[in-house]
């Protein structure tokens, strides 16, 4: 199971400042000899850990015993900061710590929403009756982009991960991309086409997940008295067709494509794309801003970003001269390329600093947690 409680989420990134940077002080005591064992996630060169799958059962520390430790790592963060006792490293370090934590905040809102989701009486996290409004989008269309070299990759000055470093060139053949992501009632059609029985559209991986795992439907849809609900973190509601589809794996999502006679983008096209159309590359929808913990349609021109991750085709793997740092820290991205794909975009639970057109997030293709929609292409 890939959802953590969210005082792990706290405790975590709590340890992360602690292990990577405050034991690096001298005469730092670390607040207490168990935590790096109940809060380190996966970093190998950390020492020993709690199984993913069993942190939920972690009653011990309490919140407030978590809260406590992070007022201590914070107390000595900002003394440490205060006298200049850091060096240029532990300052990167520490930058990095900072992201990875926003990183967090995204990872609880997908964890809160898969808990109350998973609730028998599915209660809501945002205690409003009814859904923000949606602008109803328009047709389908398909926006150009020219045969070419184009440059991928952060060539800025701000902070990146290392994913995004090796700045280089690929050639892209002539192809469309859609303006907007594939609506609630686009997606219906496939349903009610057969789709989900139907092999013919399905990668051979996927049509086994979807036996496997008798999937009929998105994650969080549901059928009451032979009508379309969905779970939202307002409530269960009822489904509202004219909103972007969310919570859809990998597979669905190519299988839709197929079934479309079309195909999803790849990673350096969508990155092209959203340089060239993303006339203000601002977040569309982004919780930090305005508390919409839901996806909608808005300005066409910001659709490429803060609204849902966007499944593409590429597999997740390292750009020329990745390198992966020394020690511990070097588990950070580097480890994680094999057997995932490639999402971009952001989302409306993405922090706004995580929002840049080549930020490269990844997940396994049959995950449908996060908050993530389809965008079509073609070849033209």
């Amino acid at each position: 199971m890939d959802v953590s409680p969210p005082k792990w989420h706290l405790a975590h990134t709590t340890w992360f400042f602690e292990t990577f940077v405050l034991t690096q002080v001298e005469g730092y005591q670390s607040f207490h000899r168990d935590y790096p064992y109940l809060f380190n996630s996966y970093y190998e060169g950390a020492g020993e850990r709690v199984s993913r799958v069993d942190r939920g059962f972690v009653t011990r520390p309490t919140l407030e015993e978590i809260k406590t430790y992070r007022a201590y790592v914070d107390e000595h963060m900002l003394e440490c900061l205060g006298k200049g006792q850091f060096s240029q490293k532990q300052l990167e370090v520490l930058q990095l710590g900072l992201q990875h934590e926003q990183q967090h905040q995204e990872l609880m809102v997908y964890d809160i929403k898969y808990i109350l989701g998973h609730q028998p009486l599915y209660p809501a996290y945002i205690n409003h009756k009814a859904l923000p409004e949606s602008i109803v989008p328009g047709p389908l269309e398909y926006l150009q982009v020219s045969e070419g070299k184009y440059q991928i990759g952060y060539d800025g000055s701000e902070f990146c991960f290392d994913n995004e470093l090796g700045v280089h060139h690929v050639y892209l053949q002539n192809f469309e991309i859609g303006n907007r992501l594939i609506s609630v009632g686009e997606f219906m059609e496939f349903i009610e086409d057969g789709g989900y029985q139907d092999f013919r559209h399905w990668l051979s991986e996927g049509w086994e997940w979807v036996k496997a795992n008798g999937i009929e439907a998105p994650h969080y849809w549901h059928q009451v008295d032979g009508e379309w609900h969905y779970y939202t973190l307002y409530g269960m509601q009822s489904l509202r067709k004219d909103e972007p589809l969310a919570h859809v794996s990998y597979y669905e999502a190519d299988a839709f494509a197929r079934w479309k006679g079309e195909r999803l983008p790849t990673e350096f096209e969508w990155e092209v794309a959203c340089k060239q159309y993303g006339s203000s590359l601002t977040p569309a929808h982004n919780f930090a801003d305005n508390r919409q913990y839901h996806p909608l349609y808005g300005d066409p021109a910001n659709q490429f970003m803060g609204n849902l991750w966007e499944w593409t085709s590429s597999s997740y793997l390292p750009y020329p001269y990745f390198k992966t740092e020394e020690g511990a820290i070097g588990e950070y991205n580097g480890k994680w390329m094999v057997n995932q794909m490639v999402l971009r975009g952001g989302s409306y639970a993405t922090s706004r600093d995580h929002i840049r057109p080549t930020y490269r997030n990844f997940f396994h293709p049959h995950l449908r947690w996060l908050c993530n929609g389809i965008r079509l292409a073609r070849h033209t």
